[in-house]
Order: structure tokens, then C-alpha cells, then sequence
């Protein structure tokens, strides 16, 4: 859950990249960290091994500060994909204020992504998370390979889900703004009930959202 210091006025939100190994969760918060203005980020963090590209966990801080002076800080980590390191997604998903689930488009992957996602949502429990009232965007990327599930059957999949549905490519960063945009003003609402952003610290919807990404 996030984490309010007052005695140094700041506000930390953790945000996690979840899904199946090599969908693109790693290649997401690069673009992301390339796309973001230098003064809102720190460094990114990247632990790679031979047979999955996140080993552990990648960490970009970045953040602003409100007219009240609070400083509000994302933390954003993706998790290893392979199935051999879910001790890792769990301890890397616990506490978590909101999750970008990232899936491969391929059309290959439907039982990967079906397993990861049930994943994501047996280890919320285990980890104490509500994951009925988690802030979640499902992103589909890897659009500009061949051989992917099109964009109706995938709707027509996800139609009665109350979870929002984005297209991306992350190499070319197509997509990766717009998910993580909808990610804030998802995880916005619960920030406001416990942290009252809008009354005590004059920080709305928009500008939550954009002060990190821009242009809504």
C-alpha cells in the first residue's frame, strides 16, 4: 500500500508490471523511462539472466510535487515472468496500489497469458491484496508481430471484464503512455479517499495523471 511520510511531506505509490515471461514488461517501463521528462525519473534498474529477462525486479522512481508541497513518487517494478520465480512475484507484488498486467498478442500465448493472469490473481490473495477492487489495466502488446489475436476477438474476450484493454507495441512505444495514463487515474481514486489529494493537497484527476505523463 502506499506510504505516507509527513514528516517529509511525500507520498509513495508502488505500481506493478505484471505477466507472462518475454511479454513485454521489461520493454514498458523503458519506453516509458525514455518518453518521461528527465526531471520526474530516476534511474531504471534492470536485472537480466539467460532465461528471463527480469530476473528480480526493474525500479524507476519518478514523481512531482503537489501545490501543497507534498511530493507524490511512483515506484514502478515488473516481475519475472517464469513460472520458477513466483516467490519473487509475490514478494515484488505485495503491497502493490495498482497493476498494469501486460499480455503477448501472439496468438500462441493464450494459455500463457490465461495462467499469468490467474497467477496475478491467486498471489493478491496470498499477499493481501483485494484484487476485486484493485486498480488493473490489461494491456495487449506486441502488436506489430504477425500472427496475433486481432483487436475484436480480444474485445469481444474481455467485453464483460470490468478491466480496461489497451493496444501496444513497446518497442516503438505505441500504447505504453495510454496504458500507464489509465493505470494513475485508476489508482487515483483510492489515493484520494485515503490521502484526501484533491482537498488537502489540491491535486485532481487530471492533474495526477498528467503531471507525470503529459497531455491527457
Amino acid at each position: 500500500m502506499a506510504e505516507y511520510n509527513e514528516q517529509q511531506q511525500k507520498l509513495t505509490i508502488k505500481l506493478v508490471y505484471y505477466g507472462p515471461a518475454l511479454s513485454g514488461k521489461t520493454t514498458n517501463l523503458m519506453r516509458l523511462h525514455d518518453l518521461l521528462s528527465p526531471e520526474l525519473k530516476g534511474d531504471l534498474m534492470t536485472l537480466e539472466t539467460k532465461n528471463d529477462r527480469t530476473l528480480f525486479f526493474d525500479l524507476l522512481p519518478l514523481g512531482f510535487r503537489a501545490p501543497s508541497g507534498l511530493l507524490i513518487k511512483f515506484k514502478l517494478f515488473t516481475v519475472p515472468g517464469q513460472v520458477a520465480h513466483d516467490g519473487t512475484r509475490k514478494a515484488v507484488l505485495s503491497r502493490a496500489d495498482g497493476v498494469a498486467f501486460i499480455a503477448d498478442s501472439q496468438q500462441n500465448q493464450g494459455t500463457n497469458n490465461a495462467e499469468s493472469f490467474q497467477n496475478l490473481a491467486d498471489n493478491s490473495a496470498r499477499v493481501g491484496l483485494d484484487f476485486a477492487s484493485l486498480p488493473l489495466v490489461v494491456q495487449y502488446n506486441k502488436r506489430d508481430l504477425p500472427n496475433i489475436v486481432s483487436e475484436d476477438a480480444i474485445n469481444s474476450r474481455w467485453g464483460k471484464a470490468k478491466w480496461s484493454v489497451y493496444f501496444s507495441s513497446a518497442l516503438s512505444g505505441e500504447g505504453v503512455q495510454e496504458t500507464f495514463r489509465e493505470l494513475l487515474r485508476q489508482v487515483y481514486p483510492q489515493m484520494e479517499q485515503r490521502f484526501q489529494l484533491k482537498t488537502a493537497h489540491n491535486v485532481t484527476e487530471e492533474a495526477f495523471v498528467s503531471s507525470v505523463t503529459g497531455t491527457v
